[in-house]
Parts: C-alpha cells; structure tokens; sequence
C-alpha cells in the first residue's frame, strides 16, 4: 500500500537539452524513495516533453518543478519565468498530450505574469492477487441429531418442570 504521509520536492533549473535527461533521473529518484515506481514513466515523460519545448520556444530559460504527493495523487509543477511563452500557441501539441496521459492538469498565471503548468497523477495500487473463496474444511465432529418435537401441552403444563418435559420427550 503507498504511504500516506505528505511529500514534496522543489527543484530550480536552467533548462538545456543535457539537463533535460539529468532532470527526469532526479525526479525518477525521488518518486521511488517515495514508493512511487508506477508513477516514473508518466510523470517524467510528462515533465521531459514540457522542458524541451521550453527549452525550443522560451527565451527565459529558468524554470521551477516542484512534486506534491499527498497520499493518493501526485502532481507535478513546472512554472517558467518567459512572459512570450504562450501556452495556447508554443505549448499546444504538450499540453494536448499531458491532458490524455494525466489525472488532469492546468495552466495558470502568476503575479509575476509568468505560467505554471501542472498535471496531476493518481497513485494506482500494486498488483493484487484476487480473492479466492476457500472451501470449507471438514467437519471432524458428529452433528447433533434434530431434537423430537415436544408437545405444547407439555411445555405448558403447571405441574411440569423442566426436568419432567425432557425427560417426556425422550
């Protein structure tokens, strides 16, 4: 089962073509210290194709990643620091492939006047083996045999006590 307990990591980085890979193997590491092995391939994918597009289209190349687990997602941020960079233009063809290999994701911008996008992915559980109904084992025991039925006069008569209606019975 994953853990619950909250995590988060931050990273600052100028973004070239040789920091892309060595930024993917960062963030690889830090999701299988969180126990997050299924999640590497979809969020480093996801997080390599936007830094190379900013690397092509941005003219300011400083960007910001940042993961949040808390328990049952993870979302993973990158915010750029490029006003010209728009996400509607440059960033189509990665944000149209982020929204079919994630959770959900959005685009939003800062005070600063520069943009953040995430995209969130939800933890899936390991593998489960299915349950299998188990057959009864035997019984070693002999069962009881179906008690005689007693008559209702006899259970409700004053002068029997319990003793004489069992012993009427057998």
């Amino acid at each position: 089962m994953k853990t619950a307990v909250p995590c988060y990591y931050h990273l600052d980085v100028e973004v070239s073509p040789e920091r892309v890979g060595q930024v993917s193997r960062i963030l690889a590491a830090h999701l299988k210290f969180w126990d997050l092995d299924n999640l590497v391939q979809p969020v480093c994918g996801g997080t390599e194709m936007l830094l190379k597009a900013i690397d092509e289209h941005a003219t300011d190349k400083n960007t910001s990643i940042e993961m949040w687990w808390n328990g049952q997602h993870l979302i993973t941020a990158i915010g750029d620091n490029d006003r010209a960079l728009r996400p509607d233009q440059e960033l189509r063809g990665c944000l149209e492939h982020l929204a079919a290999m994630s959770d959900g994701w959005g685009c939003c911008a800062t005070e600063t006047g520069s943009k953040v996008i995430w995209f969130s992915q939800r933890a899936r559980a390991g593998e489960r083996v299915p349950l299998v109904p188990t057959a009864p084992a035997p019984h070693l025991r002999e069962g009881l045999d179906v008690p005689r039925e007693v008559r209702i006069a006899q259970l409700a008569g004053p002068a029997s006590t319990p003793d004489e209606v069992l012993e009427d019975a057998r």
